[in-house]
């Protein structure tokens, strides 16, 4: 009698069922990433960057604070974290992390930057002015790592070596804004900062006066960018993908969403982001299609036991 033939899938079926029955009920699911991520209370939580730079869908965020300046990871898909770097005692405002995982963070009233790897050792410090000053947020560009300095009308750059060696604190790059730049006084200027689309030059939102600037990296000259009648008001953390600029209006507690020509010479807004849980969102990151914002709740007055939080949106 010639032998049985068994199709081999019939012998797969039982051990999937076992399997799923012992990782438990939903181990077959999708696993959703949290809407919202619970931050230390006292955190007070402003600059926010994910991991993306290293892979096509970011699973880490790290954000800084405001209070001492510690550093806070937090797995995008759990929602749990922990603080990977203790402060200086100084804020730590806005942050980026390059694809060699170093994390470059602003020093806002300290004038200051340094730079931490994934373990939150500190592997560089740098002195950019003394006050009054606020070294608020910062962009990678290239070879270059610009930073904003909201109290005066420059910005800080850090020329990167070979390799992305970082450099000594003696070539640090002062760069004056002019131009069409008219600084403010006793307010916030120079804020969020990113990159043109075509990546060359530099987009800056001024955060007293809703405008948003392209400045050459080379000569400070800063142009307005033509939005129509469209302002940016209370402009913080700005975030492009692509030919989309994502403009935090943090008092409005909502992004605006501006599709842009190639130079960031000119943008229309095509939509606004809000959601019932902003409570004065400062910055912004992304992870595939997902948005993720920090409570910076800058109207409730912060203590130790305070709570802070930051959301997800889809984009």
């Amino acid at each position: 009698m010639p032998h049985a033939l068994v199709r081999p899938q019939l012998l797969l079926l039982p051990l999937a069922g076992l399997l799923l029955s012992l990782l438990g009920p939903g181990a077959g699911a999708a696993v959703r990433a949290p809407d919202r991520i619970d931050l230390p209370d006292g955190f007070q939580p402003e600059g926010i960057t994910t991991n993306a730079a290293l892979g096509a869908r970011a699973r880490f965020a790290y954000l800084g604070s405001l209070a001492d300046g510690d550093i806070y990871r937090v797995n995008l898909l759990t929602g749990k974290g922990r603080v990977i770097s203790q402060g200086p005692g100084t804020p730590s405002v806005g942050l980026k992390i390059d694809p060699r995982g170093r994390i470059f963070v602003s020093g806002g009233t300290a004038g200051n930057a340094r730079v931490v790897d994934r373990k939150g050792a500190v592997l560089a410090r740098y002195r950019f002015a003394k006050a009054p000053t606020f070294i608020n947020d910062v962009v990678l560009a290239g070879r270059r790592v610009w930073f904003t300095d909201s109290m005066r009308a420059r910005l800080y750059g850090l020329p990167l070596g070979r390799h992305g060696k970082l450099p000594k604190g003696s070539a640090v790059i002062t760069l004056p804004l002019k131009g069409q730049w008219h600084q403010v006084a006793n307010n916030f200027n120079a804020n969020g900062i990113e990159r043109t689309p075509d990546r060359a030059a530099l987009l800056v939102i001024q955060t007293a006066t809703g405008f948003l600037f392209r400045v050459n990296p080379a000569t400070g000259f800063a142009r307005r960018v033509d939005l129509g009648r469209t302002l940016l008001t209370d402009g913080d953390g700005l975030l492009v993908h692509r030919r989309t600029l994502y403009a935090v209006q943090n008092q409005l507690n909502r992004i605006a969403v501006v599709h842009l020509d190639p130079a960031g010479l000119r943008g229309r807004l095509v939509d606004r982001i809000t959601s019932s849980h902003f409570d004065v969102p400062t910055t912004v990151a992304r992870s595939g299609r997902s948005l993720y914002l920090p409570n910076a709740r800058f109207s409730t007055p912060p203590t130790p036991t305070t709570t802070y939080s930051a959301f997800r949106v889809t984009r």
